[in-house]
């Protein structure tokens, strides 16, 4: 994708294969809405916006060096996305998937934010989950403002891990209250090395964030698929145990070839799955 910068907007040029509502939508990550015909949100400490025009997408928000330095990592621009097409279509089940899901783009957010997030999505569901992450950043993240408007940054561990888990009452997180706090200390003191993390190989970086109170198989496989790069992590929820059940007759997403790219088939079959077919047979 080539892109182009003005004084006050960024545009993608030719961005077919990104798509924003399935890419915001698909539930990988939580700061960001719909706002009349764009999207609005807050990654690496920026309020930006991006919106459809023709088939570009227009950004406003964050300027040239901001978008070279985080956004082109965040929004995966730099991955070829119709070669992992081509390669995930010698999947019968996936090459009749991926028409309706892809666009989707595997979102590469701040580590200990994806990590935090998914902590409180566990027994879930996304308007609340949007709702104390938005508490959290609003009682302990820092404040800013963008042409008038103001918006808090996501906290970090050393902030968090500085109050006491009474102080979480406030967000409304119930009993994942004191696996944040945990988190945070874990991560705050260095007992979790998350730039370690982002180097292990897969199974010894899930048995990693598998040390932190409410961090489960799910958790960590979300956390290092949306958090840390790690294409190869296969989430599995109620929607993809549907799909393994219902598609593949199995339980075992080892037993299945996604040619290194398991995060990414496993988005697309999540937001196919959640989106048409099984959700009347839910």
């Amino acid at each position: 994708m080539n892109t182009e910068f003005f004084e006050n907007k960024i545009i993608i040029k030719n961005a077919a294969g990104f798509d924003l509502k399935k890419t915001f939508e698909c539930g990988q990550c939580f700061r960001f809405d719909s706002v009349g015909d764009a999207f609005e949100g807050v990654a690496y400490g920026k309020l930006l916006t991006l919106k459809n025009t023709g088939g570009d997408i227009e950004i406003t928000g964050i300027t040239k060096e901001e978008f070279e330095t985080s956004f082109i990592r965040f929004f995966d621009l730099e991955r070829d996305y119709l070669e992992i097409d081509t390669a995930l279509a010698s999947d019968p089940v996936l090459k009749t998937i991926i028409p309706f899901s892809t666009g989707i783009r595997i979102l590469r957010q701040e580590p200990f934010e994806a990590l935090t997030s998914f902590i409180i999505s566990a027994s879930n569901n996304i308007p609340r989950i949007k709702k104390i992450i938005g508490l959290l950043c609003e009682n302990f993240g820092e404040k800013h403002t963008s042409g008038g408007r103001v918006y808090y940054s996501f906290p970090d561990a050393e902030t968090l891990a500085g109050h006491s888990l009474s102080d979480f009452a406030v967000i409304r997180a119930g009993f994942r209250d004191k696996y944040i706090l945990d988190c945070a200390k874990k991560v705050s003191s260095g007992e979790i090395d998350l730039d370690g993390v982002a180097k292990m190989p897969y199974c010894d970086a899930a048995h990693e964030l598998m040390k932190i109170k409410g961090v489960g198989q799910k958790v960590a496989d979300c956390a290092l698929l949306f958090g840390f790069g790690f294409l190869d992590s296969f989430p599995k929820d109620v929607w993809i145990k549907r799909v393994l059940k219902n598609y593949y007759n199995t339980e075992d997403s080892s037993a299945l070839d996604f040619h290194g790219y398991g995060g990414i088939a496993q988005q697309y079959l999540f937001y196919y799955a959640r989106e048409t077919a099984l959700r009347d047979n839910a």
